[in-house]
C-alpha cells in the first residue's frame, strides 16, 4: 500500500489492503476491509465501502460506489460482501450494493462493462463479459449469465434469471426469466427470436445450433423437451441445466407470429 499511487485528498483507510500499483484519484474514499488487486484505477470521488473484494485491471471510473450496505428493509447489518473479478469497466455513477446473508456475496464476474448509472443490487451474481447499458437496474437476488447483454434504462424484477448470450432491448422491464440465446423486447418484454448474432459471433454453428433453435421452437410451441443427456456439447449442457434448475419468476411469454411476421422478427 506504500507505493499505491493515492491522490493527496483522497482517504484510503488504515485497515484497506491496496495492491501496490493501484491508482486513487481525487475525494476518492476507501473504507476498511476492502481488498484491491494490482493494476486496478480508482477514479475521482468514487466511494468503496468496507466489505468490498476487488480484482485486478479494473477501471472504476467517478462517482461510482461500491459495497453500499442493501436497499433491503430486513438486513440485520450482516457482515455481508461484495466481490468484483478482474478486468472490468464500471463507468460514472454505477453501484453495486453488499448482500443481505453472509452465505453468499453479491457477485460481478471479470471482463464485464457496467456503462453510466447502472446499478447492481443486493445478492446479485452476474457472470463473466456481461454489458450492463445505461441506468439499467437490477433487482435483487438477479442472475444475470456469461455474454448477456442488457439495454440501456432496462429494469430487471428481482429473483430473474437472464440466461448466457441472451440480449434484452432497451427499456423493457423484465418480470420474469429470459432464456439463453434469445432476445427479448416490446412491452409487455417477450421472447422474439434467437439472439443469432450473438451464437454468430460466439461460433456456435452447424448441429449446437440447430439444437438450440429446436429447443426455443419446442418452448414456443408448449411442447415437451426432451434434453439430449448424452451430449458433450458445453453449449447444450448449460442450455439443458438452466432449464432444469427451478425458477422462482417462470419463463417470459413468447411473441406471437402472425401471417405477416417471420421468426426473425
Amino acid at each position: 500500500m506504500v507505493a499505491a499511487k493515492i491522490h493527496p485528498t483522497a482517504i484510503v483507510a488504515s485497515g484497506a489492503q491496496l495492491a501496490d500499483d493501484v491508482i486513487v484519484g481525487p475525494y476518492a474514499i476507501i473504507e476498511d476491509q476492502v481488498e484491491i488487486g494490482p493494476g486496478t484505477i480508482i477514479g475521482p470521488h468514487a466511494v468503496i465501502h468496507h466489505h468490498s473484494r476487488i480484482g485486478a485491471f479494473n477501471q472504476i471510473h467517478a462517482h461510482v460506489v461500491l459495497g453500499n450496505t442493501p436497499q433491503d428493509i430486513s438486513f440485520n447489518n450482516a457482515d455481508t460482501w461484495i466481490e468484483i473479478g478482474d478486468h472490468n469497466v464500471l463507468r460514472e455513477f454505477s453501484t453495486i450494493h453488499r448482500a443481505t446473508k453472509i452465505e453468499q456475496p453479491t457477485r460481478l464476474g471479470s471482463h464485464c462493462f457496467l456503462m453510466a448509472h447502472a446499478h447492481i443490487a443486493h445478492d446479485c451474481q452476474v457472470a463473466d463479459r456481461v454489458i450492463l447499458t445505461n441506468a439499467v437496474s437490477l433487482g435483487g437476488h438477479v442472475q444475470v449469465d456469461e455474454r448477456a447483454i442488457i439495454g440501456g434504462h432496462t429494469g430487471v424484477h428481482q429473483f430473474c434469471r437472464v440466461g448466457a448470450y441472451a440480449m434484452l432491448a432497451g427499456g423493457i422491464v423484465l418480470r420474469r426469466d429470459a432464456l439463453p440465446f434469445s432476445m427479448v423486447a416490446g412491452h409487455p418484454a417477450k421472447h422474439h427470436s434467437l439472439n443469432k448474432v450473438g451464437l454468430r459471433r460466439a461460433g456456435i454453428r452447424g448441429e449446437t445450433y440447430r439444437e438450440i433453435e429446436h429447443v426455443f421452437r419446442a418452448l414456443r410451441a408448449q411442447e415437451k423437451i426432451s434434453p439430449d443427456t448424452h451430449s458433450t456439447d458445453p453449449h447444450l449442457q448449460y442450455l439443458y441445466h438452466w432449464l432444469a434448475q427451478k425458477s422462482k419468476r417462470g419463463l417470459t411469454a413468447f411473441n406471437r407470429i402472425n401471417h405477416t411476421q417471420t421468426e426473425e422478427d
